[in-house]
């Protein structure tokens, strides 16, 4: 298991400018139900000192669905709710109550907010994903703290972010940023499960998510990893990809957002991937657009792929999963079940099942050149390695 000390995490601190600080509902909600103002005050206070330090903020936030069922004296937990229209209505009205408090506190403190209310459907179109990085970008620019939350009064299960984790690192890639802060009621991330396992130990700082890290988070299906820690390490994963370093920590704790990037040992720090960054359109790909079907290359294929960063052809590929058309994003999967890779495909699921697994002299006789270039060009193509 990876640990680490404040000298790990310290070097990739040195040059912050841009941090999203993304809050979870139990940070903003009171044991009594409703917004817990005084938590929030001192976040707030907390996010304008990083703004005073020269840092730009973006606020990813949860607990409009909590305020908004308080609000209406409605005393239902929305996990165990089955009324999907109602806990939509509450968030609705929550919404309103979450920005006035964000609103009064950050006034209080010289500081003017803006709301971005997102799904997921919206990073998926292009031109409106740069649209929402245009937005940020100017909210930033005129010293306007933006809030981002999802849009829970018209999201469905096909268009939800599904977590406010996963929306905080898109919030992260869309807005160029170098470091995401998630704050939530655990300390960090441990070897173990704390709640069954007394000798679980914190994990200060992870250098790489691998099968140990994500067994750590809790695996698929767990009670440990549904909606908690295996949700901050799919962000971990979107984030560290991306270059963004990541921490967890306890939103409770005093001084917790200086002290993080003081780099002072405490949660979970996730060291950014090295290297240049990956390119804005190549994160879209990745990351914001949901794929429609999969592909199946050969060994050969995917060491060059790999190895070589060359375009996938049709020579290459042993299978296809799923109906889709050009333009639609693909999984490229290894042989072995491995998904190696996402791309932009250039042909359609059944042409592709026409011609997978011939090479050009094959092809072009009998379905003319157009068929006979790229599947997948490399410069739609974003590859994974050993990160996924």
């Amino acid at each position: 298991m990876q640990t680490g000390n404040m000298k790990d995490r310290s070097k990739y601190l040195e040059n912050i400018k841009r941090a999203v600080v993304k809050i979870g509902s139990s940070s903003l909600t009171s044991s009594r139900g409703g917004l817990d103002l005084e938590n929030m005050a001192r976040l707030v206070k907390g996010i304008k000192d990083m703004r005073y330090g020269g840092l730009e903020v973006i606020l990813v936030s949860s607990g409009a669905m909590a305020a908004g069922l308080e609000y209406l004296y409605i005393k239902k937990d929305p996990a165990k709710t089955s009324d999907i229209s109602l806990l939509q209505a509450a968030a609705s009205v929550g919404q309103v109550e979450l920005m006035k408090a964000y609103r009064d506190l950050f006034l209080d403190r010289g500081i003017k907010v803006g709301q971005i209310l997102l799904t997921h459907e919206d990073t998926t179109r292009r031109e409106q994903y740069l649209n929402i990085k245009s937005t940020i970008d100017n909210l930033l620019k005129l010293g306007v703290v933006p809030v981002i939350n999802e849009n829970d009064t018209v999201a469905t299960d096909e268009i939800k972010f599904g977590d406010n984790d996963e929306l905080g690192a898109m919030a992260a890639i869309l807005s160029e940023a170098d470091l995401m802060i998630i704050l939530s009621d655990i300390e960090g991330m441990y070897s173990r499960d704390p709640r069954i396992d007394s000798k679980a130990q914190m994990l200060s700082f992870v250098e790489k998510i691998d099968d140990d890290i994500e067994e750590s988070a809790g695996g698929r299906g767990s009670a440990y990893g549904i909606g908690g820690m295996l949700s901050k390490i799919k962000a971990a994963r979107i984030c560290t990809f991306s270059g963004i370093g990541m921490a967890i920590a306890n939103s409770r704790r005093q001084n917790v957002l200086p002290d993080i990037l003081e780099g002072k040992d405490i949660g979970t720090f996730f060291k950014p991937r090295p290297g240049p960054r990956v390119k804005s359109i190549k994160k879209w790909i990745a990351f914001g657009v949901r794929t429609r079907g999969s592909i199946i290359i050969d060994d050969g294929a995917r060491e060059a792929v790999i190895k070589r960063g060359t375009s996938i052809l049709p020579v290459g590929i042993t299978g296809v999963k799923g109906k889709f058309v050009r333009g639609d994003t693909l999984k490229v999967m290894s042989a072995d079940d491995v998904m190696i890779a996402k791309g932009i495909t250039s042909l359609s699921s059944e042409d592709i099942k026409k011609i997978m697994g011939k090479n050009e002299k094959t092809i072009l006789p009998r379905y003319g050149r157009d068929m006979c270039g790229e599947v997948i060009h490399r410069d739609c193509l974003v590859v994974f390695e050993n990160d996924r």
